[in-house]
């Protein structure tokens, strides 16, 4: 099966290719066949001598050869070689979603990202057919004799858009050399729907010479890597302050002239500030106001927000190595850590959590699943399964 984007276009493609094998003891041409390779191949002639002259029942003189050896004479009328045409898996698009997409083995096998976590539906199953032989040794195709038809495997849609993947990665790319980062990661998403139109990290990897790459950059980091979340984390206390009608918008907090003592901790903002609103305290990021937002609420409604957002759980999204980070109990909690947290401090957040919790802020305060794959198509082209919008649950108005 192919995998295709949003839009149809195709993020795979299966070519043709070539097996040469023999049983070095069944070749009597063994000068002329490595010659011959040698001429396809460019490798050296020794190579392929040696490989004849093994002691083996079998060998691989070649996997995945682009030429179409059947239109060889000279190589198909050598006695004791086998040649098979095969499939291999190709990414038009290199470095585009590759992370997402993975790859697969020399035999199509899945080994990472999408190829892998979907390779039961992509994979199919082969045919098979019993003939009988004739007097002479010819093969008869007779009625009545089993036969199996292959199933081709099934097509995936994403909900990755070609168009927003490329951006976000020429965009990444650009940042990191701008800040001089190691790495940068980056998710674009469907607040409503919940839809993973775009995410990748960087350094990243080209799918068809994924064995030229560190391992490291194999991975999405946006979904494996996990992070203090710092200042992006006040959103929690300050959505669980308004549905819990301990503040309103309209209350304001003595933000200390940008310097406070938290039970012997001293708390700085990176600016001064005198009286705040809540929203005044989100937009100029002040540490010290979502502090004191923060001690209103408590530890247990800090907590149950938090939960609420969905940090601390994986998101479900459908492929794996995902991170569920970390927000310890609050029974493990100590007494400072409700201002700590409510700053972005003694937890751990992946990419794709944070995605997810902003993405409630911008839908009216539902939370919804994210998710990558839209649908399964079979070959006769009858949807077998579909992703539907899933909202998890209402944090608050």
């Amino acid at each position: 099966g192919s995998i295709f984007d949003r839009n149809n276009d195709a993020l795979t493609r299966n070519i043709a290719h070539y097996t040469i094998s023999v049983n070095p003891s069944k070749v009597i041409d063994k000068t002329i066949l490595a010659k011959e390779l040698q001429n396809i191949t460019g490798k050296p002639f020794d190579y392929y001598i040696k490989k004849l002259d093994s002691k083996r029942n079998f060998e691989f003189l070649e996997r995945n050869i682009k030429n179409n050896i059947f239109e060889n004479k000279k190589l198909t009328s050598i006695k004791g070689i086998s040649l098979n045409k095969n499939y291999r898996r190709a990414y038009p698009h290199g470095y585009i979603a590759a992370q997402l997409l993975g790859y697969t083995d020399t035999d199509d096998n899945g080994i990472s990202g999408i190829e892998k976590d979907y390779d039961r539906f992509l994979s199919g199953k082969p045919g098979q057919v019993i003939k009988s032989k004739g007097w002479k040794g010819k093969y008869q195709s007779r009625s009545g004799l089993p036969y199996d038809p292959a199933i081709n495997g099934d097509d995936i849609k994403l909900t990755i858009d070609l168009n927003f993947q490329s951006i976000l990665q020429e965009e990444l790319k650009r940042r990191q050399k701008e800040t001089n980062s190691k790495s940068a990661m980056g998710i674009i998403m469907n607040p409503q729907t919940g839809a993973i139109l775009a995410m990748t990290s960087i350094p990243d990897f080209d799918n068809n010479y994924f064995s030229n790459h560190k391992i490291e950059n194999h991975h999405c980091r946006a979904i494996t890597d996990q992070f203090e979340p710092g200042s992006t984390f006040k959103i929690v206390a300050a959505v669980a302050a308004l549905a819990e009608n301990e503040i309103s918008l309209l209350d304001e907090f003595n933000c200390e002239n940008g310097v406070y003592d938290y039970y012997g901790s001293e708390i700085e903002d990176h600016e001064p500030y005198d009286q705040l609103t809540i929203s005044q305290i989100i937009k100029h990021s002040s540490n010290i106001g979502i502090i004191k937002i923060a001690e209103k609420i408590g530890s247990k409604t800090l907590y149950k927000y938090a939960r609420d957002f969905g940090f601390g759980l994986t998101t479900n999204l459908g492929l794996n190595g995902e991170t569920s980070g970390l927000l310890k109990p609050e029974t493990n909690w100590s007494r400072i850590s409700v201002g700590q947290i409510s700053m972005g401090h003694e937890v751990a957040v992946s990419a794709l959590q944070l995605a997810t919790a902003f993405s409630a802020i911008a839908n009216d305060g539902y939370l919804v699943k994210p998710f990558i794959v839209e649908h399964i198509v079979q070959s006769n082209n009858k949807i077998k399964r579909k992703n539907n919008i899933l909202i998890k649950r209402k944090i608050a108005s």
